[in-house]
């Protein structure tokens, strides 16, 4: 539950700001961003906060970077960027890791390096918010009629005997990570498939198949207005959209910190958590100066008190722990949820986040190559033959018409 203090919180980092936080002013120097976290409140916000601690910085909004692989695309194509945030650990992974041709993390380590715990890059890359994948279901007279939903797997909502939603395009942050929260029990490492197995893939073609897409962008607002019983969503902003639940359903979601008609579908696995990290880009051409602008304000943006105040803007959980303590009385239940992220791969070494990042390009060629998640239903194709097809060939990007 959010302290009573946080109003109080988000005052006094104003006034911290306009008081002159930074005590040099590094407003000389247009310090270039690339992330995607940036929606129009989050890019206005960042920007104004930022000149108020004496930074000038260039950020687009999604109407012109949209999702992770648009950033990390666009900041590799331009070489131009000094900072990256957002993305995931499977994006951070490849970029720490020099997966991309034009894109370095600078070495730094931060003042408050020790505050974020177990998510850190140590010495590249540190974490800001941490999320993750939530499925929700109705039980009221709309959903369920107050039976609890219980799940071994992700996959098992395919088999509830509910209506479900889901996503109408296989591209996009949550989208993927709704993905690897139903494949994880279908890891195979000696699958050509993607190191999926073929009963994964095809249960994935059952979840599209048979699940209800309203043309909305995520699955919140179906279950809020009881188009579905079941439905997925991300944890950041949840609460946010309950409470404004009313403003968009004549039979809205009610009770935030304390569900009263819906609640999380209990699933034995857990869920697919993702942090969102900061890191400073080794920008060449960039001056002594420049460079010290940079990681001045990457110590600024990734502080407590500046992560407190953004939590509390945008209903998110900071990875900082003393932001949190300054947020929280407890942790939030949505956040408590058992971290199939970083459980080992049976016959691997490897976290699933790891997994993931080795095989996410792999998936997204089968998904795009075999037309997963159409958008209209009376254009849906056809069930894959799915003993005799050409994993060799489906992993591969699609050949360009």
């Amino acid at each position: 539950m959010k302290k009573w203090t946080c109003l109080i919180l988000a005052v006094a980092m104003l006034l911290t700001l306009a008081t002159g936080a930074v005590a040099e002013d590094y407003s000389g120097y247009t310090i270039r961003i690339y992330s995607n976290s940036n929606s129009t409140e989050r890019t206005t916000w960042l920007i104004n906060e930022a000149k108020n601690a004496g930074f000038t910085i260039s950020i687009d909004d999604n109407s012109v970077i949209s999702g992770d692989t648009a950033a990390i695309q666009a900041a590799n194509e331009n070489k131009d960027g000094d900072i990256i945030f957002g993305l995931n650990e499977t994006r951070w992974s490849q970029l720490v890791n020099g997966v991309y041709e034009n894109l370095s993390i600078m070495d730094w380590e931060p003042s408050w390096a020790a505050e974020v715990g177990q998510y850190v890059y140590p010495g590249k890359a540190y974490g800001l918010v941490v999320q993750n994948i939530l499925m929700l279901y109705r039980n009221d007279d709309l959903g369920t009629k107050g039976e609890a939903l219980h799940f071994q797997h992700w996959s098992d909502i395919v088999d509830c005997g509910y209506t479900w939603y889901r996503q109408g395009k296989v591209g996009g942050t949550t989208n993927a990570n709704i993905n690897n929260a139903m494949l994880y029990a279908y890891t195979d490492p000696e699958s050509p498939a993607g190191g999926i197995s073929l009963d994964g893939w095809k249960t994935l073609w059952n979840y599209c198949q048979n699940g209800v897409f309203t043309g909305d962008n995520y699955g919140f607002d179906p279950l809020n207005r009881g188009d579905v019983q079941v439905s997925t969503f991300y944890s950041s902003s949840l609460y946010g959209m309950i409470d404004a639940a009313a403003d968009s359903s004549d039979n809205p979601m009610v009770g935030t910190l304390e569900p009263e008609n819906w609640a999380l579908v209990d699933i034995d696995d857990g869920t697919y958590y993702i942090a969102e990290y900061l890191g400073i880009l080794d920008r060449e051409g960039r001056s002594e100066e420049e460079t010290e602008a940079v990681k001045a304000f990457a110590e600024w943006f990734g502080s407590a008190e500046v992560q407190a105040a953004w939590a509390d803007e945008f209903d998110s959980y900071p990875c900082n722990e003393v932001a949190a303590a300054e947020i929280y009385d407890e942790t939030p239940a949505i956040y408590t949820l058992k971290n199939c992220s970083l459980e080992t791969v049976p016959g691997t070494d490897m976290t699933y986040a790891e997994y993931v990042g080795a095989h996410s390009s792999e998936w997204t060629n089968i998904m795009t190559n075999l037309g997963f998640y159409w958008a209209d239903a009376s254009a849906a194709p056809a069930e894959p033959d799915w003993d005799n097809l050409d994993w060799a060939m489906l992993t591969q990007a699609p050949a360009e018409e």
